[in-house]
């Protein structure tokens, strides 16, 4: 008696918990991606006017401009684009749940035959079909049928104003290196600082996709670097001042 009264609240924990970690998780890589478009961005731009006029004022201006432009484009980019998610994912919930309420027993032997198409038998696919439907029918076909859990859906805000943190705190690093160091070394300077923070993001974005981290921080480090030889080359071919 005790285990049975007990199961529906393990399992609508373990529901939240794992909702709760989806959520953690698509936040911490908005924070990623954000990071690097910040630390990438913004330390092209500055190598870009270093590379005309290195004097404090230009480089200063040019840094609080990609900040603040960056940081809210990526902001409002990740809004738009985690709004249109949740819409879409709640949209095709809705539409289910009323063909569920029109015609449960087609919408059961849909349920069966995804079932089915993951290698379970026949039979027990549509016993698992009808346990699943009388514990909570929605559920199993929004995880089974579509991949959605309904209690992970996406935070619009939450993923915007995470990617504004992280791409501002990216792109601090670049600023500062570019502005505290001497005029001979600026630009060595913003490089290795980029080089260093790229490979952090780009280790932390393997670790999150659960692939190997050595090939994503390489590739992470080129094509920062990259960008940065060619803001360096404009630059230079301009090498006129801006203020």
């Amino acid at each position: 008696m005790s285990s049975s009264s007990t199961a529906p609240e393990t399992s609508s924990e373990d529901t939240h918990d794992r909702a709760a970690s989806s959520a953690n998780l698509n936040r911490l890589r908005a924070g990623v991606l954000g990071a690097n478009d910040g630390i990438v961005s913004v330390a092209g731009m500055v190598v870009g006017v270093a590379a005309a006029t290195p004097t404090f004022g230009a480089l200063a201006i040019a840094g609080a401009a990609a900040l603040s432009a960056g940081a809210l484009s990526m902001a409002m980019g990740e809004y738009v684009s985690v709004s249109t998610q949740r819409d879409t994912e709640r949209s095709l919930l809705e539409r289910e749940r009323q063909r569920l309420a029109t015609d449960p027993e087609r919408e059961l032997a849909a349920l069966a035959a995804s079932l089915e198409e993951t290698g379970i038998p026949e039979d027990l696919a549509c016993e698992a079909a009808e346990r699943m439907s009388a514990h909570d029918a929605l559920d199993a076909h929004a995880r089974v049928r579509y991949g959605i859990e309904e209690e992970s859906i996406a935070s619009p805000l939450g993923a915007a104003f995470a990617s504004l943190i992280a791409f501002t705190l990216g792109g601090l690093l670049p600023v500062i290196a570019v502005l505290f160091t001497p005029v001979a070394v600026k630009i060595p300077a913003v490089v290795a600082s980029v080089v260093l923070a790229l490979a952090l993001t780009g280790f932390i974005s393997a670790r999150l996709g659960q692939a190997k981290a050595g090939r994503a921080t390489i590739r992470t480090i080129l094509g920062g670097t990259a960008a940065m030889a060619v803001s360096y080359g404009i630059g230079t071919l301009l090498g006129v001042s801006v203020i």
